[in-house]
Parts: C-alpha cells; sequence; structure tokens
C-alpha cells in the first residue's frame, strides 16, 4: 500500500456526510453540479441520502447539474437519474423566478457545494449570493458546505467591482481575485450586500473545511480535481484563470476550442514579436512561448493563429491579474490598428451593448487606460491580502 504525504482537508461537504445533523432540520436542497464530491469521489448526493440526509431537491448552476454546459449554458436535466430528485435549473433566473422556485421546491434549507474558482467573474459564487438573497426572503436556512480555493487565501488582486457594472459576472463590490472561500465569501456579503438587497441577513451556517490554511493551493490540499466547467480543466487552467480571462473582453481567442484554454491566448495578427516582448518585461512567475494554434470552436474556429501560452513558473510569485493587464497593455502598443475589444449582444451576464471587459474588470478604468497608453498596471495596486478588503471576521482560516 502507498501513503500519500500530501495534507488532508476535510471538505464541508465530506463532514456532512459524516454528520447529517450538521445542516439543520427539516427538508434539505443541494446546490450542486459534477464538483460535488467527497473525497473518494463519490457524488456527494446519492452518498448523502445513504447517509440518511432529508434531500429532497437538487439546484443547478451554470454548466448544469453534469457540467455539459458551455458557457453562458446550462441543462434542461429535469429528474437526477442517480438519486430520482427533481433538478431546479438556477441560471440565468431573476429574483421573483428564484423566490417562487424556492417556495415551490419545499425546502428548508439550502445546502451549497460547488468548486470555485477564486475570480469574481467565475459566476458560481453569485448563484450562492442570488439563493443567498432568495433564501433570505422566504425564510429558507442557507449552508454552505466549504471547499478550498485552489489559489490560496493569502493575495487578491484588481479593484473591488464599481456598483454600476454589477451584473451576473459580479453582484457586489469584490475584488477580480478574492482570495476567500466560498464560505468567507458567503460571511462576507450576508452583512453587506445580501443584506442590502433581501432587507435581512439569511440565516447562514458556513460548515468549515478542517485542514486548509491560506498559503495552501490546490495540490496541497491531498483533494481530487474535478474540472469545475468544460474550459477549466486542470488547477494549471485555474492558476492562470483570475488574468486571461480578461481576454474574452477582447478580439483575441483565450484558448477555447485548445486543449489548454486560458493557458493560450493569440489571434491572427500576431507576429513573432508578442513572446520576446513579454519576456523584456521579466514578469515574476511566468515565462511565455510562442505558439501556433488552431481553436475547433469559439473565437476564430478553424483559423491558424498566432500567439503564447504562459507557463507558471513559480505560483507564489506569479499574479495572474497584473500579468495578463501587462500582456493587454502590450497588445496595444505592438498592434493598434488590430487589437480591439470585445462587445458581446447580451446574454445572462446583462453584456448588452457594453464593453465585455467593462465587465469582467468591474469598471470601464481598464479599458480606458489601455486605450490612452497610460499604465494601467496601477490600477492593480495594491495586491491586498483578504483580510484588508473583506475583513477579518470573515475570515474562517489563518
Amino acid at each position: 500500500m502507498t501513503t500519500d504525504h500530501r495534507v488532508g482537508v476535510t471538505t464541508g461537504i465530506a463532514r456532512l456526510h459524516a454528520s447529517p445533523d450538521l445542516a439543520g432540520p427539516g427538508r434539505l436542497g443541494l446546490v450542486t453540479n459534477h464538483t460535488g464530491v467527497l473525497p473518494d469521489l463519490r457524488t456527494a448526493a446519492p452518498a448523502l441520502l445513504d447517509a440518511g440526509a432529508r434531500l429532497v431537491a437538487l439546484f443547478g448552476p451554470e454548466h448544469g447539474l453534469h457540467g455539459t454546459g458551455q458557457a453562458g449554458e446550462s441543462e434542461a436535466v429535469r429528474t437526477d437519474p442517480a438519486t430520482g430528485l427533481p433538478v431546479h435549473d438556477t441560471y440565468g433566473r431573476d429574483a421573483e423566478r428564484l423566490d417562487k422556485l424556492l417556495i415551490g421546491s419545499g425546502v428548508d434549507a439550502l445546502v451549497y457545494d460547488l468548486q470555485d474558482i477564486g475570480a469574481r467573474f467565475y459566476t458560481y459564487v453569485w448563484t450562492m449570493f442570488d439563493l443567498m438573497v432568495s433564501a433570505a426572503r422566504t425564510g429558507v436556512r442557507f449552508v454552505v458546505a466549504d471547499r478550498p480555493n485552489p489559489l490560496g487565501g493569502l493575495v487578491s488582486e484588481g479593484p473591488l467591482l464599481d456598483p454600476a457594472y454589477a451584473g451576473f459576472l459580479g453582484r457586489a463590490p469584490v475584488p477580480v481575485r478574492h482570495g476567500l472561500t466560498c464560505g468567507e465569501l458567503a460571511r462576507y456579503l450576508n452583512t453587506s450586500a445580501v443584506l442590502d438587497a433581501a432587507g435581512t441577513a439569511a440565516d447562514l451556517t458556513v460548515i468549515d473545511a478542517i485542514g486548509w490554511r491560506r498559503a495552501m493551493h490546490a495540490e496541497a490540499t491531498g483533494l481530487p480535481w474535478v474540472a469545475p466547467s468544460p474550459n477549466m480543466p486542470t488547477t494549471a487552467t485555474a492558476t492562470v484563470y483570475p488574468g486571461t480571462c480578461l481576454f474574452e473582453g477582447t478580439n483575441l481567442s483565450e484558448g477555447r476550442g485548445t486543449t489548454q484554454p486560458f493557458e493560450t491566448v493569440g489571434a491572427p495578427y500576431i507576429d513573432a514579436g508578442f513572446a520576446p516582448a513579454l519576456a523584456e518585461l521579466a514578469l515574476p512567475g511566468v515565462h511565455f512561448r510562442d505558439l501556433r494554434f488552431v481553436p475547433t470552436f469559439h473565437k476564430h474556429a478553424g483559423r491558424p493563429l498566432r500567439g503564447v501560452q504562459l507557463h507558471v513558473t513559480d505560483r507564489d510569485t506569479f499574479a495572474p491579474v497584473r500579468t495578463a493587464v501587462a500582456m493587454l497593455a502590450t497588445l496595444r502598443r505592438l498592434y493598434p490598428d488590430d487589437f480591439a475589444w470585445h462587445t458581446p449582444g447580451g446574454g445572462a451576464e446583462g453584456a448588452g451593448h457594453r464593453h465585455f471587459i467593462d465587465l469582467l474588470w468591474g469598471s470601464d478604468r481598464l479599458r480606458r487606460a489601455v486605450d490612452a497608453d497610460d499604465d494601467p498596471l496601477k490600477l492593480c495596486d495594491p495586491p491586498a491580502p483578504p483580510a484588508r478588503w473583506a475583513g477579518e471576521d470573515a475570515l474562517l482560516y489563518t
């Protein structure tokens, strides 16, 4: 028998499986998807039923219960084949429909168990927020079964969201890379944005993850990695995502339609000068490799592109948001006639005619700084520790 010498972390859902009473009395609804697994990779919903939990309904986020939907999609699943429980799709539901959904489901408490990435524009945390608001309005208790932040919890990056740019990519003033677990973020939001939106705080319980420390990245936890969405296949993807997701707001491919989404960016107009220009910046913890690729879907599908792959060499010094901002400024400088911002036609993110980069960044300041050839890196300073913006009261871990 082999011995695993990694540090073991017990997730909130594993603790709930061992002690179903942690969720409190009454009928439970589970907000989950394919990432809702125990450390041995058993799916949480049937495991909780086997353990005696009074689970009566499941609630799915963006990408659906089984994680097959692409960005901006969910699934048409109405009954979970593993448990026979009804599945309620929460994605794209407004406040009134969510309230009706909770009331109609007959649950007394919602248990939230989704693997987050640690970036404000990853939508699972806003599914959590929207359901917390509905729970507060309808008298349903809310329980977060906490999981580690795969990026660790020592650093946050980027500005707080300007409320004028609020949407499903960010409902409240949270940094681009927030540095919190879902449980910590729930505690912070419950005393601020949830209170403002619902007129009262939710009846919140957080089942913390035992053994997690803020300095831990994903691999140090000893937990298996389950890709949270179709374009988040590895922990390497998650490491760069808080920065390179900003390329969704440009006319560059962010690597969707390749085997290395978000680690790879490129466009038809990129030439041999891009990678050396990035290397000259001497950004910490990352190397840029010149490469050519052809996306199979999404932007520039089927077209030969040139760009770079980000190779993270030191996660402790690598700053994904700062790195991506430096890349954007370099693109504008090298390719002023070709580089452009992307304006989508709407959708669940509420983009409409607005520049998508503004919704991702949480204001128009990054776009305006890059366009004016002003130094946008000053918008990233200082990379604050989580306690500075969320407050010590929100933190569960040291």
